[in-house]
Parts: C-alpha cells; structure tokens; sequence
C-alpha cells in the first residue's frame, strides 16, 4: 500500500491506521469508544454503555435520525469497515469528536442499528446524509474507501459432458421452467459486464420466452410434446433434436381461488433501489389481477420475522398496498423464521380446492438461523407436503445468493424468478401470472433412450442442476419440476448420427449388440417417455411416443430456441460450437424473432451485439 501513496497521502493513511489501531486495540482506545456512542466495535450493543439523547436545543441534532432503544436481541455484525479522512486530526492530538471519521457497518447493516448521527460533529452528520454511498460505506472525493466483497453464489454444475449411446443410451432430467439465469445475464451486460459463467444455464435462458407449440386437445394429457430433428446451426454433421412441451391453459372462470403469503425480506441488504423498492413497485402490479375471491398475507423477516397483513381480500386493495408501503429495510436476514411463520400463515388460509403459493421475495442473503443451502433444502423438502408451494422472487445485485434461491424454489415445487426492472415484474407478475401460480401437472419428469443403430453420440444442452437418474424416473417419490397452465417447456439435444464425421469417439472393439430391428420404426432416432402427475395425485401417469427422422420440419419455434442454445453456449466459451460465432448467432435469432408481441425476442438479439462487443474488449 505504502508503493502506491506517496507524501502527504502516505503519512494521512499511516497514522490513521496507527491511531484506529490504538482505538480498537487498547483498553483506553475502547474507554475513549464508549462515552460516545460514535463508534461501535463488536461488543454486542446490549453490553455498550448507553447512547445519550440528542440536546434538543440544537437544530442541526434534532433533525438527525432518533437513537434506537437498547435491545438484547439485536444481531452483532461483522467487523466494520473503515474510511479514513483527514487523519492529520488524529496526529495532531484532537479529540475524538472533532476527528472526521466515518465509520459505518456493511451495507445490510441498517442505520437504526448504528451509532446516531447526531453523535457525530454537524458537519460529518450533514456529510453522512448527502454524501454517496459506495460498498454501504459514505464516501467523499477526497477519502480513501475500502471497497466492499462482493458475495454473489450462483447454482450451477459441471457443463453435460458428451455420451456414448452404446454405453449410456437414456438420459433422465426434470422439467425447468425458472427464468432467473436470463435476467441476470441481462442485467449483468445492460451493466456493462459478461456475466459470470456459473450464472449461465442455458434451459433457463431457452425457457425465458414464450414459444407457440402445439396446445392438447380437449381429453388428452395436459402438456404436449412437439418433437423436431433439424441440422445443427453449428455443425453441419450434427442434429438438434429439439422437444417442446405446452401446457394447456384453462379459462379464468376455471381456475380455482388462490391464497398468497408474500414473504418478504426488509433485512438491511435490502434497503437499495433495486431492492425493497422495486418489489413493492412489482406487487401493486400483480394486485391488478388478482380477484376478489382470492386472498393475500403479508409475512416480513430480518433479524426476526413478523406478520404485517393477516389473511384479506385482494378486493381491499388499498389495505393491503398500505401494508407493502409500510416496510422498511434493516436488519439481519433470519430467512428460517420469515419461512416457517409464512408456512403457518398458509395454513391457515388453505381451504379444500385452493390453491396456496408463497412468493418469497428476497435478494437471498440468509445469515441467521438455517442459512446453509442443504439446511433449507431439507426444511422445504420437509414443508412441501403442507400443499403450500414456494416461489422465490430475486431482487438486486452484489450479494445474490443465486444458489440458494434455486435450491429454495426447486424444492418448493415453485419457480425461481429474478427480477431486475419493473418491465420483468410485469411479464412474470401480469402477464405470465396464471401459468406461475396454477400447477396443471406436477413432478413432470423427461426421458429418451437413443437407439444405437441411429444415434452414435449425445449431448443435453443445459439442464445441469435437473439431472435425474435413470431409475428416478418411475420413482414417484423423486420430486421433479411442476408445468404451470399455459406454460411451455424447451429441450434440446444434440446428436451424432451413426457414421457421421463429426463423431468424437472411436466405436468399441467389443460393442453392444445391435438393435433389434423388430423393436424399432423405420428412422426411429429415439423413444421420448414424459412422467406427471396431476395436481394434488401421488401416482404419476406415462405418456410415450417415437422421435423419427424428418417428423416435423424445423419452424421458427425451434430455429429461435437453438439461437438462444448458441448464445448461452457462446458466454460458456463452449468447445462445442467449432468456428460458430455472435455473427452467426446473431443472424439466427434475427431471422426467427417471428411475431414477438411484446419484443422479448428482439430484445435478445440486442443483448447478443452487446455481448458480441464486451466479448471483443
């Protein structure tokens, strides 16, 4: 540090430190700490001497924010960070209040839970309330700022490796209709930034948009399943084996009454504009479509949690936006106390044929109570049998904890979504309302087996965290993903034909036998086996149907969902796609954006020139 500041700066910093040391360090340093009230170590503050009252006579204090009551139940942070300025104070003797030193918690850290500014001199309380924040610390142009770590987690596994059909000709997954990996990467490159490869899954990118399959007819099972086997965009000697699904939407008057707990964190984390405020901003937008039939309760959480709106009619609109307007952030994040009480509260409200759905709102960072991602996922693992299924909402950037949100919201049986503008509000909160909160199949599970005189090698495009096990498939007791109604499902494969030059690996000296061709149709490439249940059934029901050369001609549906396969896989650096570039994936996307009511499509296509650019610096 002392190579990178030199003179004046060099001695300000060193003596800073020298004296932060004394006041940290020291029994006299922590005597000076305590009278005042101006900074606060890690003593818990139940053990700190009193913080005295303002004089009311002066103004410029009894502006300032009121002192918190002294309680026991306050969390302790962790060790503060320090901004340093004019440290020249220090060296020259000046007491502890004239020193202007700023010295705040982490940015979760909420301000009633910090020294009053009043406390303070008036020219460093007036500074702390207009000056920027950077990293939750209050910053000037002439301070040195100690940035803080940003602690983003993302769900994700190793990239599906290539598979020999001689060796393992079925591959088993669960169905996945979450969406937040796309908004993220959106957020990350409007942000100027490639995002982080671990945040990148591509079935969530593919699944993102609404696609126009096939719907199943009056009597049939509640999905459909269209089946397409085109040219790989990348490799002319490869094919895409490209399956979507669509699920049957019932008409409004059909759709049973819906009971809502929005559990919501207002812990200090949440206090950024991205954050508390624009979840409040997306729930009014969701309140619009809610009937009057239907019920809503709201449940918040910090370092403990509360009940702030019982059970009411989504017809007392105002009642309940008075509610949401009266949250404010700060705190710790007791997630598991926030969860249990919002599973309680759904119990009380669930009535034979309703449906009950928890949103949980939340930028995910969990630090007290069960906050290890196997700890919740075996507490909601436990909860899902109340009925009560559990969506989780992501909000902010910095410290998203992506891994948890995902492993809360698979094992809830609900949707993890992530929501970084007020225009997605509207697309996961309005418009795809319906098919996020009605279940109309459950555990829906996927399997193809390849036949070996066909199909040489495979590949699934994504779906890393949904593998299942082969025998997994006819265990109804293994959870899987739920369809929402009017919800469509997109996978996509990429196969080697037998004899094609683009196989990769050497046929074995001792093979498997040959298929029997008495087994097979003509140009049959696989078998596609689909496993549901409906909601509320413990037994599964089986829908099977042959994958054939040539049974469907590519449309824009698919040609739209492989362009976004090679997006995904070119932010990956996939070894897969040879000299495939963003030219090429641009055009493609471009060329099948087709009638894209609302511009998610072209949307996209301008995220990939932005992505195109930032790949090129």
């Amino acid at each position: 540090m002392l190579h990178t500041l030199s003179g004046k700066g060099a001695l300000t910093v060193t003596t800073a430190l020298v004296a932060c040391g004394f006041l940290f360090l020291t029994p006299q340093g922590q005597d000076l700490l305590r009278p005042t009230g101006g900074l606060v170590g890690q003593a818990p503050v139940s053990e700190l001497d009193p913080i005295p009252e303002p004089p009311v006579e002066q103004p410029q204090q009894a502006a300032q924010p009121a002192s918190p009551e002294p309680s026991d139940t306050i969390a302790v942070e962790p060790a503060p960070m320090i901004v340093v300025e004019e440290a020249e104070s220090f060296a020259a003797g000046a007491e502890m209040d004239d020193a202007r030193v700023t010295n705040q918690l982490a940015a979760d850290a909420p301000m009633a839970e910090l020294a009053p500014l009043a406390a303070q001199p008036p020219a460093a309380a007036n500074r702390s309330l207009s000056s920027p924040v950077v990293g939750g610390i209050v910053a000037d142009a002439d301070m040195v700022v100690m940035q803080e770590t940003n602690t983003e987690s993302f769900a994700n596994a190793a990239e599906n490796p290539l598979r020999i059909v001689t060796e393992e000709p079925v591959s088993t997954f669960s169905i996945d209709v979450d969406t937040a990996s796309y908004s993220v990467i959106r957020q990350s490159l409007n942000a100027g930034q490639l995002p982080p490869p671990a945040a990148v899954r591509i079935e969530e990118m593919i699944n993102y948009f609404p696609y126009d399959y096939a719907a199943p007819e009056a009597g049939e099972a509640p999905f459909r399943p269209t089946v397409t086997v085109m040219e790989t965009p990348w490799n002319a000697d490869t094919q895409l084996l490209h399956i979507g699904i669509q699920g049957t939407l019932p008409a409004l008057d059909d759709r049973p009454p819906l009971n809502l707990v929005f559990l919501i964190d207002t812990s200090g984390s949440m206090a950024d504009a991205n954050k508390l405020p624009l979840l409040k901003q997306s729930f009014r937008l969701m309140l619009d479509e809610l009937r009057p039939e239907d019920q809503v309760a709201i449940v918040e959480y910090a370092g403990s949690s509360g009940l702030v709106l019982p059970a009411t009619a989504a017809s007392e609109r105002s009642t309940i936006l008075n509610a949401l307007q009266s949250l404010g952030a700060g705190g710790s994040t007791n997630g598991q106390g926030g969860l249990e009480q919002a599973y309680a509260v759904a119990a009380t409200m669930a009535e034979e044929g309703e449906v009950s759905r928890i949103l949980l709102a939340t930028d995910g960072d969990f630090n007290v109570g069960l906050s290890g991602t196997q700890e919740l996922t075996d507490f909601i693992a436990k909860k899902r049998d109340t009925g009560a299924y559990l969506s989780v909402l992501g909000f902010g950037r910095g410290n998203l904890d992506d891994a948890t949100m995902q492993a809360l919201a698979q094992n809830g049986n609900g949707i993890a979504a992530y929501i970084d503008t007020l225009n997605e509000a509207q697309k996961v909160l309005v418009d795809q309302l319906t098919g996020a909160l009605f279940p109309i199949a459950g555990d829906v599970k996927v399997q193809v087996e390849f036949n070996p005189a066909e199909i040489a090698e495979y590949r699934l495009i994504g779906y890393e965290t949904r593998a299942l096990r082969r025998e997994d498939f006819n265990n109804d007791a293994v959870d899987a993903g739920e369809l929402g109604a009017g919800h469509s499902v997109t996978a996509i494969y990429e196969i080697t034909p037998v004899g094609s030059p683009a196989q990769l690996t050497e046929p074995l000296r001792y093979g498997a036998p040959e298929a029997t061709e008495s087994s097979t149709e003509p140009g049959e490439l696989a078998f596609l086996r689909l496993r549901w249940k409906a909601p509320g059934e413990d037994d599964s029901q089986l829908l099977e149907t042959p994958v054939l050369q040539g049974q469907s001609a590519p449309g824009t549906e698919a040609q739209f969902a492989a362009a976004i396969a090679g997006f995904g896989q070119l932010l990956k650096g996939d070894s897969y796609l040879g000299d495939w570039d963003w030219d090429q994936a641009i055009a493609l996307a471009a060329e099948n954006r087709g009638a894209d009511e609302f511009g998610y499509r072209n949307e996209a296509v301008q995220l990939m020139r932005l992505a195109q650019s930032l790949s090129a610096n």
